[in-house]
């Protein structure tokens, strides 16, 4: 795979989304015994191909979990609703119930609300407890300020999403 200049001397590789593909069905079956569709990340092996993404509206810590167990992974957002507050559920369901334009002023007021590095090591280690692999995802900027507590965490993977 060729590499791509990304600028200040550093290169990356082109990935693709399911935009980007199409698979087109053929005459020829193939055995499952034949197929593996497990990757690795360092020592970490998964059996489904999916990381899904770093985003409240996808991943909580019981549907990371429920990934997981499926043989995927799920990344927190560890800057989202479920590190700002005990009780997500509820929060959410408010925001489902709101129109567009009252959801937004409210989302807003619930991101305003600080990070608690209490609930970052909860939710880590409650994925952790599960069996899982534990991923979880945040910005470089505020990386130094909750290193130690992720570290603490026993996190096993970090995504840095910049």
């Amino acid at each position: 795979m060729a590499e791509i200049e990304i600028g200040m001397g550093k290169a990356g590789r082109r990935a693709y989304g399911l935009d980007d593909l199409a698979l087109v069905p053929s005459r020829r079956t193939r055995d499952p015994e034949d197929i593996d569709l497990s990757w690795e990340v360092d020592a970490f092996r998964f059996d489904l191909p999916i990381m899904a993404a770093a985003m409240d509206s996808v991943v909580s810590p019981s549907s990371a979990i429920a990934i997981g167990q499926l043989g995927g992974i799920g990344v927190l957002a560890l800057e989202g609703l479920w590190t700002r507050y005990d009780d997500v559920d509820s929060r959410l369901d408010e925001i489902a119930s709101l129109a567009d334009d009252e959801a937004t002023a409210r989302l807003q007021e619930l991101y305003a609300e600080p990070i608690k590095p209490e609930l970052i090591r909860d939710r880590i280690k409650e994925i952790r407890g599960a069996g899982v692999t534990s991923c979880a995802a945040i910005t470089p900027q505020r990386l130094p300020q909750y290193a130690d507590v992720l570290l603490a965490a026993e996190l096993d993977l970090l995504v840095v999403q910049g």
